[in-house]
């Protein structure tokens, strides 16, 4: 069992910056795999970013790469989101997830992360 809460979204300019966190409960956080999702109005959920559990690799989506930056403090059983630049094609719920491997990245036969968040809304307006 796995609980991952979500903070941080909000509304915010072009080319702004928001931070997002997910706080996971319990003992076994460093022994997951953590990622970033995210789903726009009538779109299908998005791969956005993946953090390997010693934080040894991390993975983009293409549409964020040089924007956004995971991040994890196993000692804090959080992991992070950093959004730059900010675009108005970022407007959507951030999900956090939680899973055993990196398996849930693309292309890794459509592998679903076990454990989700609540999803917090992040708006980009001009």
């Amino acid at each position: 069992q796995v609980q991952l809460v979500e903070s941080g979204g909000g509304l915010v300019q072009a080319g702004g910056s928001l931070r997002l966190s997910c706080a996971a409960s319990g003992r076994t956080f460093s022994n997951y795999a953590m990622g970033w999702f995210r789903q726009a109005p009538g779109k299908e959920r998005e791969f956005v970013a993946a953090i390997s559990r010693g934080s040894s690799n991390t993975y983009y989506a293409d549409s964020v790469k040089g924007r956004f930056t995971i991040s994890r403090d196993n000692a804090k059983n959080t992991v992070y989101l950093q959004m730059n630049s900010l675009k108005s094609e970022d407007t959507a719920v951030y999900y956090c997830a939680a899973h055993v491997t990196l398996s849930f990245l693309p292309g890794k036969n459509g592998v679903v992360p076990n454990y989700w968040g609540q999803g917090t809304q992040v708006t980009v307006s001009s």
